[in-house]
């Protein structure tokens, strides 16, 4: 299950930064979020020097940068990170399914069995945070099935970041569907079908990449100015722009009416903020 929030756990570096990584799956520490030295240990109960160890572990891992004068943040990935993300998953998940040396264990596909089934829990449930996470763990958990502990680790790492593209872009791809997809490749595996499963696990993870929201401001910051001076539609007119008079005339022009009174100078358009 995920972990829980405010748990008093974790007292070590490496507890500290896995915390902190299921966080990111849970999708309760969003990209850009900072990160305060202090708030952490004050959390953990441990030093700064602690969490700061943490902090450049998860730096090296990928997942936290750090800003010289503002402190760390969760990293933002851009658009071509992302697509290097969902790339590396696709070669280490399918190339780990490819290499299983045979039909996996009745207990094994019992567990990827429970799995499917708390994530169907959790969509029903309607709990965001629990979903998110068990549906990024399902493939640390297939890692761990096939036998392979080190590519768990790095596919927990992987699908952390993943978890945050899918938020920075406003990813499309509905929880209930990659729940399916997920079930779909269990099933594949239980036939004793490698091939098939490989086959599912590739259009799953294809399909999770292409609902991507195309955010074009994450790559080119001049995005906004550019749609906001982007040429008029045709057809559109612009209205002629409102002169606004700097001074009006102390004494009035030869061509104004002599018994209207003289104009007052315009109020200041300067307004304070608050």
């Amino acid at each position: 299950m995920a972990p829980k929030e405010g748990s008093s756990e974790g007292k070590r570096p490496d507890q500290i930064a896995d915390r902190i990584v299921d966080a990111i799956l849970a999708g309760r520490l969003a990209p850009g979020q900072r990160l305060g030295e202090q708030a952490l240990a004050d959390l953990f109960g441990v030093s700064r020097t602690l969490v700061r160890e943490a902090l450049a572990r998860l730096s090296a891992r990928g997942m936290v940068e750090v800003n010289a004068r503002r402190g760390w943040f969760v990293v933002q990935p851009s658009l071509d990170e992302a697509r290097e993300a969902f790339g590396a998953r696709l070669a280490i998940e399918t190339g780990l399914l490819q290499s299983l040396p045979g039909p996996l264990p009745p207990a094994t596909i019992r567990r990827l069995k429970a799995h499917v089934a708390d994530e169907r829990a959790a969509i029903r449930a309607g709990d965001a945070g629990e979903r998110s996470w068990l549906l990024g763990d399902f493939h640390v958990c297939l890692a761990e099935c096939a036998g392979n502990s080190l590519l768990a680790e790095i596919l927990k790492d992987l699908t952390a970041r993943t978890t945050l593209i899918a938020t920075l872009y406003q990813s499309t791809h509905a929880a209930a569907t990659s729940c399916d997809e997920h079930a779909a490749i269990v099933a594949a595996l239980e036939a004793g079908d490698a091939a098939q499963a490989t086959a599912r696990l590739r259009e799953h993870i294809d399909s999770v990449a292409r609902h991507l929201g195309q955010d074009a401001a994450a790559d080119d910051p001049l995005a906004p100015l550019r749609a906001a001076l982007s040429p008029l539609k045709a057809g559109a007119q612009p209205k002629a722009p409102r002169r606004q008079r700097l001074f009006t005339d102390l004494v009035p022009g030869p061509s104004a009416d002599p018994d209207s009174p003289p104009l007052t100078p315009p109020r200041s358009t300067v307004r304070s903020e608050t």
